[in-house]
């Protein structure tokens, strides 16, 4: 097995997600422990994730001493290291303090390196750039790569591995806002360099943390962006597991898509057993293992619509609603005695499950009360708040209930800068925004919302007013109120406006 490079594949561990509640408190720790004792048990080379190994850009002291508690307790000891690194480590780890990979550093005693890129939960904020990934580079317990400086052009340089006779060019880039990472790719200002030697035989693998799904025009990476000479994509963002390689038929790379390793939103993708990857490569021959998480919460879901079921209750009948809560609690209790038999015999397996019934009430039907109703599986489920969920098809009149009425899952997969978008689309013209885009209000208060960067909006504000300020000064503009409003409202300015954001 000299030749052989044994890699463990895992993306979007989230960890501290929901650290604060009473039974889910700990399951992003637990399913890190278990992820990173199967590195040791498998014996890799290294580990391989892909972006949002935390859940908040700035992780709680708890969330960062366990990840450090666990990386120390796998990644150190004496161990060899029997893999090289060829490339310029000055170039894959310009950013760091410490520009070059862990293991090769005399005062760490590293066992099992760890590469990452950056998510979009955990990514580089602030006047540094800085990110939570960074402490853990500085610490030496990760090796940081992916990270672009440029917002113009991407250039990514390979960390370029070789191991007996089999050589991997490990490619990746860091989460960047989808629409600009798409503009990018269509002005052709991204680029993998490709290694001066043999270029054709290496195993060229790419990580990335993007939208794979379509999420509006420009808000996702099509694979067909990606260089065809690339052998395997692996895939981060995306939350539903999704491990097995699937080939592009007209790329001819194969994408690997992991999924995350806890349960954030109670919608069918994350329903999906979790997975982590054991890849094997061997010259350019791969081979991905999936391996089963033990430690990860159940979670079942299931949809009823009423109307489908006129044989057990319609909306006239007088004690309907009872009924109807009668129909709900069998099949909350059926997701329940599911849950049970597949845990039977898995110790690993936290007792509560995640349970949701998603309930569609429209033909005449009315909602009851689902914090009564939850009271009796209170001791039985991990999340008894949001076991029902009520949807109705219908359209909302008003902007703000219509983006609100819609399906939980919907709604928790909205981004911030969506929602602003979304907003002032629809909004009136005497509250239409002149002097600020809606893309720039929504990435700021984005900033504000996810990553409590609390400057974000003032900072908008205060550089697009030098911005108009210095528009108008070069264009003359008379100092009255109607001829500033006028140049304002005119086409140069909007155009100066995206052209500026962009």
């Amino acid at each position: 097995f000299s030749d052989t490079f044994k890699i463990l594949i895992a993306t979007d561990i989230h960890l501290g997600y929901l650290e604060k509640d009473a039974i889910r408190g700990n399951d992003t720790f637990v399913t890190f422990d278990e992820i990173m004792k199967q590195a040791v048990q498998n014996e890799v080379d290294f580990v391989l994730l892909g972006g949002d190994l935390f859940h908040d850009n700035k992780p709680s002291r708890k969330t960062m001493h366990c990840c450090m508690e666990v990386m120390r307790k796998y990644c150190m000891g004496d161990r060899p290291i029997v893999f090289e690194i060829l490339s310029d480590q000055a170039v894959n780890f310009s950013h760091s303090k410490f520009p070059w990979v862990n293991y090769l550093d005399s005062n760490l005693n590293i066992s099992i390196p760890v590469f990452s890129v950056h998510g979009n939960h955990d990514d580089p904020t602030g006047a540094d750039g800085l990110c939570a990934i960074d402490l853990l580079s500085c610490a030496g317990l990760i090796n940081h790569f992916g990270r672009s400086r440029s917002v113009e052009k991407l250039e990514i340089s390979p960390v370029l591995l070789k191991k007996g006779n089999t050589r991997i060019a490990l490619y990746g880039i860091g989460s960047i806002p989808d629409e600009r990472l798409y503009r990018m790719f269509i002005n052709n200002q991204v680029t993998m360099l490709r290694p001066r030697e043999d270029e054709d035989g290496w195993f060229n693998l790419f990580v990335i943390h993007q939208n794979r799904s379509k999420h509006g025009a420009t808000n996702y990476i099509p694979e067909q962006f990606l260089d065809d000479f690339l052998d395997l994509v692996v895939w981060g963002h995306e939350h539903e597991c999704k491990i097995a390689p699937v080939r592009n038929e007209q790329q001819l790379f194969y994408v690997t898509q992991p999924g995350s390793s806890v349960i954030t939103s109670l919608s069918p993708g994350e329903a999906v057993k979790k997975h982590i990857g054991l890849l094997r490569v061997k010259g350019k021959k791969m081979n991905l293992q999936k391996i089963p998480l033990q430690t990860v919460r159940q979670f079942f879901i299931q949809d009823v619509t009423l109307s489908e079921h006129p044989d057990l209750f319609s909306p006239e009948q007088p004690n309907v609603m009872l009924k109807v809560m009668a129909f709900c609690q069998e099949k909350v209790e059926e997701m329940l005695e599911e849950a049970e038999r597949q845990r039977l015999g898995n110790s690993l397996t936290p007792e509560k499950p995640l349970i949701r019934l998603r309930v569609d009430y429209s033909g005449g039907f009315e909602a009851f009360n689902t914090m009564r109703f939850s009271q009796k599986f209170v001791d039985q489920v991990a999340n008894p708040k949001e076991i029902l969920h009520f949807i109705r098809h219908r359209e909302a009149k008003d902007n703000i209930k219509a983006i609100l009425s819609r399906p939980t899952s919907e709604v928790l997969q909205l981004r911030v800068e969506d929602l602003v978008k979304e907003y002032f689309q629809k909004a009136e013209k005497n509250v239409q925004l002149s002097l600020l885009t809606e893309q720039g209000m929504g990435k700021a208060v984005q900033e504000f919302v996810d990553k409590e960067e609390k400057d974000a909006i003032e900072e908008l504000i205060k550089y697009q007013l030098e911005k108009t300020q210095r528009f108008l000064r070069e264009r003359r503009v008379e100092a009255t109120e109607e001829k500033i409003d006028e140049e304002v409202k005119g086409r140069a300015f909007k155009e100066d406006l995206v052209r500026n954001l962009n």
